[in-house]
Parts: C-alpha cells; structure tokens; sequence
C-alpha cells in the first residue's frame, strides 16, 4: 500500500483539451526524430560549472540523444497534427540542457527498446517515466525526479470490480509492454493460478495507446498504469473512464543514462539547479504533476 497516493490536480483537466486525438499518437515501430519545444515561461540559464561536468564525449557532439515512448500523456505525446513531442520529460530535457549547456533531442522509440537502446549507445539517454528499480539498475544510471505509483481504471458503464492485485484474478487487463504494470499482472496470474483462482488474463500493448483504447473498446476491463497517467487518461475521456482501487508501488521515476559514463552526474546537478530556480515546479504545475515533486534527486534511487 503506498504511503502517499497521487492525485489528479485539475490542471490535469486544462491539458486534456488540448489532446483530442490521443489515440491516433502512438510510438511507431521505428524511432522518428523529432524536436522539443520549451514553454516560453519556463527557461533555465547555462551554468557554467554544471557545463563543465558534461563528459568530453558527449559535450564535443553538441547535443544529446533522447529516447522516449511518446505515448505516455501526460508525460510525453505527440502534439496533435505534428510530429513534435511535448508533456513534462521533453519540458524538463530542454531545461536540463539549457542548464548543461547542451541540447537534447528527443526521438520516439518503443518503451521496451530504449535501455537495450543505451546500452548499445544508440541513445545517450531515456527520458520515458521509467520506475528506477533494482534490475534496470544493472543496465543503466538513473538520476530520480518525480515519484509515482500504479493506479486501475475502469469503463464507469461497466465496473471491473478491480480495487488491488489481489482483485485481477480472472480479469481482462490491459497493460503497455514492458512496463513494471505487465510484470506486477504477470506475477499476480501466477499466484491467482497458485492459490486455484482463474489466471489474469493479460492484454499486452506495444504502447499506452493500445491498452487505453482495449479498455475504451471493451476488449478489456481495466487498465493498469502509472498514476499521472492513469490520471490524465480518465480526465479526458470525461466520465467514460474512471480510477478504481487503490494506487500501490509509489516509486521514483528516473532519467537513465549509459551505466558508469558520468553523465548521471551533471544530469543531477543540473536538476537541483532547476528545483532552486523554480523551473522544476514550474513545469510540474503545467502538466499536473505538483503531486509527484521531490526535493532530494538520487543517482540510482530505486528502493525495492
């Protein structure tokens, strides 16, 4: 049971209007580059020192490769009827660098392909809402800066009964691949089937797109994701979807950074000097994350 559960602010509301094709924004098969854009509000100044930090390798190149699965709103999306990527990650990269001096480009890539991605340094970072956790510890860094946990939703029209793990057994349940949503599911079929209940039945998306429209559809009856997400996506279906149970595994998300390249170093630096100078809650308050704030970033912060 988390200790703290997240909650949708209503700025989650504003955003969702914004998006009226979210289903129509899915992560292709192959990585797309496209640009970051910085709210004109939210601008952070080169710190010199922080710029010094910055590995030769990566600072001779100019700029920075960004992995994200742009299907994640509101943490990253596509901006409808470009192919340009917004949400809070791409917010905080453009500030990041602005702070390091450097910029970072962000691509679309699948979820499940970016830390094998960093690990072959096709991409010098993921910025993509992943959980730091132990096992991910062992292929890349991860520098913490937001918490949250895993949240269900439902069809109101049709209840799942769904309020904890414990509650999947026999369920429908959509889940994104490769997140730690389809690993929590999986371990719960095993121990429905162990304790002679109906295993889950568990529908695995590329993307979060996929899962929201298996559950909108009615091929599934509840969705698994992580809170600010679930969060958004019940904002703006406006009543057609809803939060069901308690949110559990409250967790901090990290930026990964190729294991031991000491770019998790001016990455922390620069974010504390974003949580100083305000830009840091600035951009948490535009897209409704207020709730999932830290104040004491970690290099490899996992904590299960």
């Amino acid at each position: 049971m988390n200790t703290r559960i997240f909650k949708a602010p209503l700025a989650f509301a504003a955003v969702a209007v914004a998006v009226t094709a979210l289903a129509a924004c899915g992560s292709d098969s192959s990585s797309t580059d496209t640009s970051t854009s910085a709210s004109d509000s939210i601008t952070a100044t080169k710190d010199d020192a922080i710029a010094k930090q910055v590995p030769a390798k990566y600072a001779d190149k100019g700029s920075l490769s960004v992995a994200s699965d742009a299907s994640y709103p509101p943490m990253e999306f596509i901006k409808e009827g470009t192919n340009e990527i917004i949400g809070a990650d791409p917010d905080l990269a453009t500030a990041l660098g602005q702070v390091m001096g450097i910029k970072l480009n962000l691509s679309n890539v699948p979820f499940d392909s970016i830390l094998a991605g960093i690990e072959a340094d096709k991409y010098d970072l993921g910025m993509s809402s992943f959980t730091d956790t132990k096992e991910r510890e062992q292929q890349v860094d991860f520098v913490t800066y937001l918490t949250a946990g895993t949240s269900f939703f439902d069809k109101a029209s049709a209840p799942s009964g769904v309020n904890s793990l414990a509650d999947l057994c026999g369920k429908k349940v959509a889940v994104q691949k490769g997140t730690t949503q389809a690993d929590d599911a999986a371990a719960q079929s095993k121990k429905c089937v162990k304790d002679g209940k109906a295993k889950v039945d568990l529908l695995v998306f590329p993307d979060q797109n996929g899962a929201n429209n298996a559950l909108i559809s009615g091929r599934a009856q509840v969705g698994m994701a992580d809170s600010p997400v679930a969060a958004y996506q019940v904002q703006k279906t406006k009543g057609e979807l809803k939060l069901t149970g308690e949110d559990y595994g409250e967790a901090p998300y990290g930026i990964a950074t190729p294991k031991d390249s000491g770019l998790a170093e001016p990455i922390l630096a620069a974010l504390n000097k974003l949580i100083e100078g305000g830009q840091y809650e600035a951009i948490l308050k535009k897209w409704g994350l207020e709730n999932g704030a830290i104040s004491d970033p970690k290099i490899n912060g996992a904590i299960d």
